[in-house]
C-alpha cells in the first residue's frame, strides 16, 4: 500500500511539475514574442562616437513592451530579471556567420561582427570596407573619417552612416542578414547574380551513378532473360573532374543462339571550369556545341562558353529595355497582359537588361509611373529564335581533335571554331569555319528581333575531296522564323527551311562517303531498304549476324543494316513547323508539328507530322492527335489517338484513370485502360495497372508494374501477360559517393550534388527531394543542383529526433558544374529534462534566469516556481544559472545534475530537483563580445 501511495505521490508531482513547465513555457514565449529579428537602423549607435552611443543608449532604454509583474503568480514576486525581454531580443556582441542578402537577393556566406553601443543596448552589424564590396556597394564622397573608421578593426560603422537610408536586419533563427538599400544607390547587378568568388569548388569525392534492369520473356515455349547495366563514374580533385560512361549488356542463351555480353565505353573525359572566361575546358570525347554547326562527338580538346555561369537572368535572349524618369518613378513589364517584371528607378535614364527570357517572345509593353502620377507606355519587340543572344553576349567554341562517330573506321582528325555575339536588341551576328581531311566549310549568318517576328538567316559553304570523284562544292542556305500573336494566341515557335545544292555534304556526310570510297563502294549512291531481297517475307540478311551483314555489305558502319539502307542519303530541301493555337478561355487549344524533305539522289519526299487538340470538362481532361510516321523501309503510316485522364478523388494520392484508344490505317488497332498513382507521405510509393486489347491476333493483355524510392535507391518491378506470352522485370537505380566524410549512398544523381551533414540527425527529411532523408551516419545525398546558381537546401525538423535541436534549417550554396559540396548543419544533441531549482537557503532562484552549460550556451529558462524546462548533452554534469540583481548586480550559481533513468510506470521528461550552490566562484562563461 506504501507503495502504491508513493508511487501515486511521483505520479502527480510529475503531472504538477509538467503543468507548471508547460505554463513557463507559455509565459517566456509570451515575454519573448518580439524574438525573431532585430534592426540597426540608420540612425542607430556605432561603438566609435560618443553621439552615437548616447543614441543607442536612449534607444536601449526605450522599452518595447511594458509588462505587469503582478499578474504572474506571487504578484510578480522573485521576477529581477525581466529588464532584458522589455527591450525585444537582444543580439548579443560577437562574430556571427550569416547569409548575407542585399534588397532580398542572397549575395553570399560571410562572418559578421556585431558590437553594442553600451551594456544594455542590442548589438548591431558593424559594417566594414570588405562587406560593402562583398554587397557590392562603392558609395562616392565618404568622409575621410568614416573611410578610416571602415578600416579600423576597433569600430562598428553602422550601414545608414555610409549610405543614408539603409538598415540591416538580423534574422537569428534562420542566420540570416538582410540589407536594405535605395536602389538609386544600387549598380545594375543582375538578378540571380552570384559572384564566381562564392562559387563552391566541393570536396575531392568518387561518384557511382547506376541503373540496373533486367527483364525477362516468355513466348511460345522460348524465353530469354537480358540484363541492363549503366554506370556513370566520376572522381572530383578541385576544380578538374573526370568522368566516364559505359554500359554492360548481358542476354541469355537460346536454343538458336548462345549467351551473350556486351561492354561499351559510351565516353571519358576530363572538365574544368575557367569562371575568368566564362567557359568550359574539355580533354577527352565530348560533343562540340551544335548552335552554329550540327553537333558532332569528338576525341580531343575543346573549350567553349558555358551559358550556365550566367545568371538566370541574362540567359537566352531578352532585349534590353531603356528609357527616362523624371522622378523616383515604377517601372513595369507585361508581356501578353502578364505582368513579368517590376523595379523602382531614380530620376534620370535608366537601362533594364535582367528580364528572365520567355519562350519565343510575344512584345513588351512598358509603363513608367512616376511619383507625381503621370503615366507613360511604350513597346519594345520581342520574338527570338534560338541564335538570337542579348546585346554583349559572347559565345564560342573551339574545338580540335579527331571526329567520333561509331559509323567510322578511319576517324578523321577536326578543328572547328565558332563566335556568336548580341550587337543589340535587333542584331546577333555568328560565324565558323570547320576543316578536316578532305573537307572544309566556312558559315557567315545572323539574327534579328523585329516586331513582325525573329529571323535568323546563314549561309554555309561546303568543300569536299572524295578519292575517285570530282570535287564536291555547294551550299546550304538556313532560314530560321519564330512568331506570338498576342491578339489570336497563336504561337508559331520554330519554322525553319534548309536548301542544300547538290555539292554540299556536311562534315558527317563528308567522312561517310570519304569512308565509303576507301571501301570501294559507291560514295554517292543510295540504296534503300525496300530493295533487300526477302525469302519467305524476311530480309535475306536476317540470317547473318550483323558482323557478317557488316562483312558482306563492305562496311562496319551500319548499326543496323537490315533497317537501314545503305549509302548516303544527300538532302536538298528540309521544312520543319511546330504550331499552338488557343481557342479562348475554355475551348482547349490545337497544336501541330511536322517536316517535309526530299533528297538529290533518291526518289520520294518524306513527310511526317503530328496534330492534335487537346482540352478538359471540370476533372476530365482529354486529348485527340493524328500522326503519320514511317518505318526503316519507307512505309507510311497514319496513326489516330483519343485519350482521356480522370482522378478518381480529391485527395492528394487520388488514383488517376487513363482511357486510350488507338487506330492505324493498316487495321492496328490497341485499347487501353490504366489506373495509376503514388502513395507515401512525400510520394515515394508509385504503381499502376494496365488493361490492354489489340487487334491483328494481340488479344488481352495486363501488366502491373510498381515503385519505391528510397533513401539510398530506386526501386521498380513489372509483371505482364498476355496471348501466348508472359514478362516480368526488376529494376534498381541510385548512385554511390565516397567523399571526407565517408561513403553515401543515395538516389540517381545529376551532375552537380549536395552532401548534406546534419550529424545525429538520422531520420530527417530534405525538402524539394522526394525520398531523400539524413542516414545513421548523419549524411544524404541531394542530387541535381544547379550549377553557378543560388540552390537553397532546406531540412524538414518534422522527422528529427527528440533529442536533436538544428542551429538552422536551410542553407544555400552556389557550387559549380559537376561539383559535390559539403553542406553542414549545426546540431545540439542531447536530453530534456525539468528541473526544480532553488538555492541553499530554499528560496527558489529568479524568474528568466537563465542556465548555462560549461561552454556558456543556454540549455534553459527558469519559469514560475524555479521550474525550468533543460536540454543538456550528456547525462550528468555542471550547470551554472546566471541572473541580475534588483540593483544590476549579477549573480550566479552552479549545480550538478545527473539525468534519470526512464521508469516503466512514468512518461514524459525526466525531472530532477536541484540545489544552486553560491559558496564558490561560479561564474559561468560570458558569450560572445564588445
Amino acid at each position: 500500500m506504501n507503495s502504491l501511495h508513493a508511487m501515486h505521490q511521483r505520479e502527480t508531482r510529475w503531472h504538477v511539475a509538467c503543468r507548471r513547465a508547460l505554463l513557463c513555457a507559455g509565459i517566456a514565449a509570451a515575454l519573448c514574442g518580439w524574438a525573431g529579428s532585430v534592426t540597426a537602423h540608420g540612425a542607430a549607435a556605432s561603438a566609435a562616437g560618443p553621439a552615437a552611443a548616447s543614441g543607442a543608449e536612449a534607444d536601449a532604454n526605450a522599452n518595447f513592451a511594458d509588462f505587469d509583474r503582478s499578474l504572474l503568480a506571487g504578484a510578480g514576486s522573485n521576477t529581477t530579471d525581466l529588464s532584458r525581454f522589455e527591450h525585444g531580443n537582444p543580439v548579443l556582441p560577437g562574430i556571427y556567420n550569416l547569409d548575407v542578402y542585399l534588397n532580398n537577393t542572397w549575395v553570399g556566406r560571410t562572418d559578421v561582427r556585431f558590437a553594442a553601443a553600451s551594456p544594455k543596448a542590442s548589438a548591431t552589424a558593424c559594417v566594414t570596407r570588405k562587406l560593402l564590396d562583398q554587397l557590392g556597394l562603392r558609395p562616392a564622397k565618404l568622409a575621410e573619417t568614416l573611410q578610416s573608421r571602415l578600416q579600423d578593426p576597433a569600430a562598428c560603422v553602422n550601414i545608414g552612416e555610409v549610405i543614408s537610408g539603409s538598415t540591416m536586419t538580423l534574422d537569428m533563427s534562420t542566420l540570416r542578414l538582410d540589407t536594405s538599400v535605395p536602389q538609386a544607390y544600387l549598380g545594375q547587378t543582375p538578378r540571380d547574380y552570384v559572384s564566381p568568388e562564392y562559387w563552391d569548388k566541393g570536396v575531392p569525392a568518387a561518384l557511382l551513378n547506376y541503373n540496373l534492369n533486367s527483364y525477362h520473356n516468355s513466348s511460345h515455349g522460348l524465353s530469354q532473360t537480358s540484363t541492363y547495366l549503366g554506370l556513370n563514374a566520376g572522381l572530383n580533385i578541385g576544380l578538374w573532374h573526370v568522368r566516364q560512361d559505359s554500359t554492360v549488356n548481358w542476354q541469355s542463351g537460346t536454343a538458336h543462339a548462345p549467351a551473350r555480353r556486351e561492354w561499351h565505353n559510351i565516353d571519358a573525359y576530363v572538365q574544368r571550369d575557367l569562371p575568368s572566361l566564362r567557359s568550359l575546358l574539355t580533354i577527352g570525347d565530348s560533343y562540340t556545341d551544335g548552335s552554329v554547326f550540327d553537333s558532332y562527338g569528338l576525341r580531343g580538346v575543346q573549350l567553349a562558353t558555358d551559358d550556365r555561369m550566367l545568371p538566370n537572368s541574362l540567359r537566352g535572349y531578352a532585349p534590353i529595355i531603356r528609357g527616362v524618369a523624371n522622378t523616383n518613378a515604377k517601372v513595369t513589364v507585361r508581356q501578353n497582359g502578364v505582368q513579368i517584371y517590376q523595379t523602382t528607378v531614380a530620376p534620370g535614364p535608366f537601362t533594364i537588361k535582367d528580364l528572365y527570357p520567355t519562350g519565343y517572345g510575344g512584345n513588351l509593353d512598358v509603363t513608367v509611373t512616376e511619383a507625381d502620377g503621370h503615366v507613360r507606355t511604350f513597346s519594345v519587340p520581342y520574338a527570338s529564335v534560338a541564335q538570337l543572344l542579348r546585346p554583349g553576349i559572347t559565345r564560342y567554341d573551339i574545338a580540335i581533335g579527331q571526329l567520333r562517330n561509331v559509323s567510322l573506321q578511319h576517324k578523321p582528325n577536326v578543328v572547328q571554331a565558332t563566335v556568336q555575339h548580341g550587337f543589340n536588341n535587333f542584331f546577333t551576328g555568328y560565324a565558323g569555319l570547320v576543316g578536316s581531311q578532305g573537307y572544309a566549310a566556312a558559315l557567315l549568318g545572323g539574327a534579328i528581333n523585329t516586331r513582325y517576328g525573329a529571323l535568323a538567316l546563314d549561309v554555309t559553304q561546303a568543300g569536299t575531296r572524295i578519292p575517285g570523284y570530282k570535287a564536291q562544292d555547294g551550299q546550304s542556305i538556313r532560314l530560321t522564323y519564330s512568331k506570338i500573336i498576342p491578339s489570336t494566341q497563336t504561337s508559331l515557335s520554330v519554322a525553319a527551311y534548309r536548301y542544300s545544292t547538290s555539292g554540299y555534304l556536311s562534315l558527317g556526310d563528308a567522312a561517310i562517303a570519304r569512308e565509303y570510297a576507301r571501301r570501294g563502294l559507291d560514295a554517292l549512291q543510295y540504296v534503300p531498304p525496300t530493295t533487300v531481297p526477302m525469302i519467305d517475307g524476311l530480309p535475306v540478311k536476317s540470317l547473318l549476324t550483323p558482323a557478317q551483314q557488316a562483312a558482306l555489305s563492305g562496311s562496319a558502319f551500319t548499326t543496323n543494316p537490315i533497317l537501314a539502307g545503305v549509302g548516303l542519303q544527300r538532302r536538298r530541301n528540309n521544312f520543319t513547323l511546330t504550331l499552338s493555337q488557343r481557342l479562348g478561355q475554355s475551348a482547349g487549344s490545337l497544336y501541330a508539328n511536322g517536316s517535309i524533305s526530299d533528297y538529290w539522289n533518291r526518289n520520294g519526299t518524306d513527310t511526317q507530322f503530328q496534330i492534335g487538340y487537346n482540352n478538359s470538362f471540370h476533372r476530365l481532361s482529354y486529348n485527340l492527335s493524328a500522326a503519320r510516321t514511317r518505318d526503316p523501309f519507307g512505309h507510311y503510316d497514319n496513326e489516330y489517338m483519343l485519350s482521356f485522364n480522370l482522378p478518381l478523388g480529391d485527395s492528394a494520392h487520388a488514383p488517376t484513370f487513363s482511357l486510350n484508344v488507338n487506330r492505324s490505317d493498316s487495321g492496328g488497332s490497341q485499347d487501353q485502360a490504366m489506373v495509376s498513382g503514388t502513395l507515401g507521405a512525400n510520394s515515394q510509393f508509385n504503381y499502376g495497372a494496365t488493361a490492354t486489347h489489340g487487334s491483328d491476333g494481340n488479344g488481352n493483355a495486363g501488366t502491373l508494374n510498381a515503385g519505391y524510392r528510397s533513401p539510398y535507391a530506386i526501386y521498380s518491378a513489372s509483371y505482364g501477360k498476355g496471348q501466348g506470352y508472359s514478362q516480368s522485370s526488376v529494376g534498381i537505380s541510385g548512385a554511390i559517393v565516397a567523399h571526407p566524410g565517408g561513403i553515401t549512398f543515395g538516389q540517381p544523381i545529376g551532375d552537380t550534388i549536395a552532401i548534406v551533414h546534419v550529424p545525429d540527425a538520422a531520420g530527417a527529411s530534405i525538402n524539394g527531394a522526394p525520398g531523400v532523408s539524413v542516414g545513421r551516419s548523419g549524411y544524404a545525398l541531394v542530387p541535381y543542383l544547379t550549377p553557378y546558381q543560388l540552390n537553397t537546401i532546406q531540412i524538414d525538423p518534422q522527422g528529427l529526433p527528440l533529442s536533436v535541436q538544428l542551429d538552422a534549417t536551410s542553407a544555400q550554396v552556389a557550387p559549380y558544374a559537376g561539383a559535390v559540396v559539403m553542406v553542414d548543419f549545426k546540431t545540439k544533441s542531447g536530453r530534456s529534462l525539468i528541473a526544480h531549482i532553488q538555492r541553499a537557503d530554499g528560496s527558489l532562484l529568479p524568474f528568466g534566469t537563465e542556465v548555462l552549460d560549461a561552454h556558456g550556451q543556454a540549455v534553459g529558462t527558469v519559469g514560475q516556481g524555479g521550474l525550468a524546462l533543460l536540454r543538456v548533452a550528456s547525462k550528468s554534469g555542471q550547470l551554472g544559472a546566471q541572473w541580475q540583481g534588483t540593483h544590476g548586480a549579477t549573480h550566479s550559481c552552479s549545480f550538478a545534475y545527473t539525468v534519470p533513468a526512464p521508469s516503466p510506470s512514468e512518461h514524459g521528461q525526466p525531472f530532477i530537483d536541484a540545489t544552486c550552490d553560491t559558496s564558490g566562484p561560479v561564474t559561468p562563461p560570458q558569450r560572445g563580445g564588445q
